[in-house]
């Protein structure tokens, strides 16, 4: 049997909500230094590895490593990687309940729930551990950047995977809402199921043939004039599964820029069409307490106004 590694807590502090990059030295590796690793792994100048270890920004599990530190193999080093330029999302995140286990969230659209890509600083989680000084924060599942609504996150690291499960084994109740056109002769509500399949470097998620691994339940809430109130019930999670879902059913949801087609770049700084769909109730027994929990989101979609005016298309 193998034994796992132990890893040694990252020497380094965060940044802006962000934890340092970790790299273990190859078992296997040949090189004389440190630094003749990094040239050869990093796809960054050298001379910007020497300006790292010249500032003693690389650490080990004893210190900041010098220029000419000997290569160990197997050993751990810790860095912090230079942040992409993002556009600051113009919206506040807000804290629906927090307790000594879990923080639920109410995440405006346009903000990612984790660091990847073009968005690391900008997201749901960094904002989180900088606003409420919570370092081990993680998120408890996935919500789309463009969606919003209510998201969960664990604030400690053991309790990660008791309330990743609830996701996993299907024992969160969630609700969506979504704004999109109304077709009297769509016959609602109904259960829809597919085969999802979602390739990495492809923007949008198709439907295939085969045995179906996504499952929503959708109803029309009311209707005014050309649009729905939709209420979604995903069974499944799959990415984009809502959206592909309302689509397949020949009503799109508004200001969707993958389906039905995808639309020409936009803008990462462009906020003025948020997409029509919104996490709008979670409700679960908490794993670690025994607690039943309802949560339900303080957001409106700005496409169905409350006083009956035309909505906005």
């Amino acid at each position: 049997m193998r034994r796992k590694t132990k890893v040694p807590p990252a020497p380094l502090p965060q940044r802006l909500g962000i934890d340092p990059v970790r790299l273990r030295l190859p078992v296997g590796g040949a090189w004389a230094t440190v630094r003749d690793h990094l040239v050869d792994r990093l796809p960054v100048p050298p001379s910007l590895i020497d300006s790292m270890l010249g500032e003693g920004a690389v650490v080990g599990a004893d210190g900041p490593l010098a220029p000419d530190a000997p290569y160990v193999p197997g050993a751990f080093i810790w860095y912090h990687r230079d942040f992409p330029e993002e556009a600051v999302v113009p919206f506040p995140i807000t804290v629906v309940h927090r307790d000594e286990n879990l923080v639920i969230a109410d995440k405006p659209h346009f903000m990612a729930m984790a660091p990847r890509g073009q968005h690391v600083t900008q997201t749901a989680l960094a904002r989180l551990r900088r606003e409420l000084d919570l370092p081990t924060l993680s998120p408890a599942h996935r919500l789309d950047r463009l969606t919003a609504g209510l998201a969960m996150f664990v604030i400690r690291p053991e309790h990660r995977a008791a309330y990743q499960g609830l996701f996993q084994d299907r024992l969160v109740r969630k609700e969506y809402e979504a704004i999109a056109p109304y077709d009297p002769a769509l016959d609602l509500p109904r259960t829809v199921s597919s085969r999802i399949v979602k390739e990495h470097g492809i923007l949008a998620a198709q439907e295939v043939p085969g045995a179906p691994n996504s499952e929503s339940r959708i109803e029309l809430a009311e209707h005014r004039g050309a649009l729905g109130r939709y209420r979604l019930a995903p069974v499944t999670g799959r990415t984009h599964q809502l959206r592909v879902h309302m689509c397949s059913l020949g009503v799109p949801i508004l200001a969707d820029p993958l389906y039905p087609e995808v639309l020409p770049g936009i803008a990462l700084d462009d906020f003025s069409r948020p997409l029509q769909l919104l996490a709008r109730s979670l409700e679960f027994t908490d794993p670690v307490s025994g607690a039943r929990h309802s949560f339900r989101s303080g957001r409106t979609l700005e496409s169905w106004p409350a006083d009956g005016t035309r909505p906005r298309l």
